[in-house]
This record gives C-alpha cells, sequence and structure tokens, in this order.
C-alpha cells in the first residue's frame, strides 16, 4: 500500500482490475447466480426499508457491476437503468436481465462522472449507490453534483456505503491505526479480490480514496438535496475483522465497544 497523489491513470488502472474481476464474480458463491436467477434476494433489508416501495418509479443505479442489486430493484417493481465503466460487468448484467425476463431493464458503460452526457442528460425518481462505490472516486463534489443532477424533482438520491471509520481500524478491529482525515490516494498492488474463487486474469493494480461522512454530507447539500436521514449500522456484510461475529451479517461481539461499519443517507430533491 502506497499513500500518494492520484495517479493519471486512476480510471484506466481501475477499470483494468473490475474487468478482470468480472469472471471471478459470476462464477463466484459470494454472488451465488443460480441463486439469484431462482429467486433469491440480493438486497439488504434495511436497503428495502429505508428506499420503500419503487413500484412504477425509475431507478439509476451507479456503479452497478453486474447488477444483481439493479435487478433486485426491477423485480420489485422498477423501471431500472444500471451504469458501470466495466464494458465485461454491463454485458454480464445485461446477460442476467435476458435470464430474469427484466424487459424493461437497461444498462449503460459509462464513468460514473460521464453519466449525464452517457443518459443523454434523463432524469430518474431514485437515483441509488451499493456498498462499495464511492472508495473508488476521487472527488466526492464532482459526484454529488453528478448523481443530484440525475435525480428528478420529488425524486431522492439513496446510497448505503461501508462506514470510513472502519478504514481507520487495525486488523484487530479494536485498535486505531490510520487517518480518518487522510484524502489522499492510496494504491494498492493485490492479485485477490473480495469473493471466493480463483483469481486468473486480474488486474492487479488499484487506486482508492477515502471520503468522510462529513465530506459526502456536504457535498450531497451543497448541490441543493435535503438530507431525510443518516444512519450509522453496527454491522456489515463481511468478517472485514477476526473478531466480528456472524449475527444478521458481522458484528462486534457482545461486550467490545462497537463502532459503525456501514452507513445510509437519503436525500431528496425539492419538487
Amino acid at each position: 500500500m502506497e499513500k500518494t497523489p492520484a495517479p493519471d491513470d486512476w480510471l484506466a488502472t481501475n477499470r483494468a482490475n473490475w474487468d478482470g474481476r468480472v469472471p471471478v464474480h459470476t462464477a463466484s458463491d459470494f454472488y451465488d447466480l443460480p441463486g439469484f436467477l431462482s429467486g433469491n434476494e440480493a438486497l439488504r433489508g434495511f436497503e428495502l426499508a429505508e428506499v420503500g416501495d419503487v413500484s412504477g418509479k425509475s431507478l439509476l443505479h451507479l456503479q452497478c457491476h453486474i447488477g444483481l442489486d439493479t435487478l433486485s430493484w426491477s423485480r420489485r417493481g422498477a423501471t431500472v437503468t444500471g451504469l458501470d465503466f466495466s464494458a465485461p460487468a454491463v454485458e454480464a448484467a445485461t446477460e442476467l436481465a435476458g435470464k430474469i425476463g427484466a424487459d424493461t431493464a437497461r444498462f449503460v458503460v459509462s464513468d460514473v462522472y460521464e453519466a449525464v452526457e452517457a443518459l443523454d442528460g434523463q432524469t430518474f425518481d431514485i437515483v441509488y449507490t451499493g456498498l462499495g462505490a464511492l472508495c473508488w472516486l476521487p472527488d466526492i463534489a464532482r459526484w454529488a453534483r453528478t448523481a443530484a443532477s440525475l435525480v428528478a424533482p420529488g425524486g431522492f438520491l439513496y446510497l448505503a456505503e461501508f462506514h470510513p471509520f472502519g478504514d481507520t481500524l487495525g486488523d484487530d478491529g479494536r485498535t486505531v491505526e490510520y487517518d480518518y482525515f487522510n484524502r489522499d490516494a492510496t494504491v494498492w498492488d493485490d492479485p485477490s479480490t473480495y469473493t471466493d474463487g480463483e483469481v486468473t486474469s486480474l488486474a492487479t493494480r488499484t487506486v482508492e480514496w477515502q471520503h468522510g461522512i462529513g465530506d459526502v454530507l456536504s457535498a450531497l447539500v451543497t448541490e441543493g438535496l435535503r438530507v431525510e436521514f443518516l444512519h450509522e449500522h453496527d454491522f456489515t456484510l463481511f468478517p472485514r475483522f477476526p473478531v466480528l461475529e456472524r449475527d444478521r451479517g458481522f458484528r462486534f461481539p457482545a461486550g467490545q465497544p462497537r463502532v459503525p461499519l456501514m452507513y445510509s443517507i437519503r436525500a431528496s430533491k425539492p419538487a
């Protein structure tokens, strides 16, 4: 791991890595495509509760990867568009849409910063961004400006993310070892991905950034969105630290002080 200003090739570097992840992820138990095709739910319970009924609404999923979350919203009645910078991911998502009969779902290849142009200025009732998306973007103000411009008047943006406080903890999950306020790029060289399965064609280098909660909220408010809530969650989706125990996700054990591991924001645009 190397702390450094953002390299000029950060976008191409990250795209190459995510292109390589697609065949590994589609074959993984983590994503469980056979289970999804048979009807398993890909969304988390708190997302369903916080977003609410999507029937008859248009929904845009930014940084959608292979489209499981996108298509889960389609199953619940939304007319969905997924956008991702990886052409192989969009191809996989489009294939999945065909297999489940999501005839109105569409997937678009684009860098998230270029989404407005890629979507011809269309706006949506709901703009959704799922877990593990913001760390790949260097400029959170530009992201908020893009996302807010895609929300139709009277609509809202919904963001679910891993909490940046978790990034300050060491491998033991108990000790603060890293600077919460560091905003430099972090360059990784890692041949693995977060799912199971053998990695054979992965470009190993990636570039990531940390965005504090205040940065994200301030960026959304600056773009004229009204924050309806910020919820912090004491669990996460995977055993990030060995101390975590499985309990409707993964949580710190009873008796240990807890810190937030995920958060969610809903922010609306005035009608």
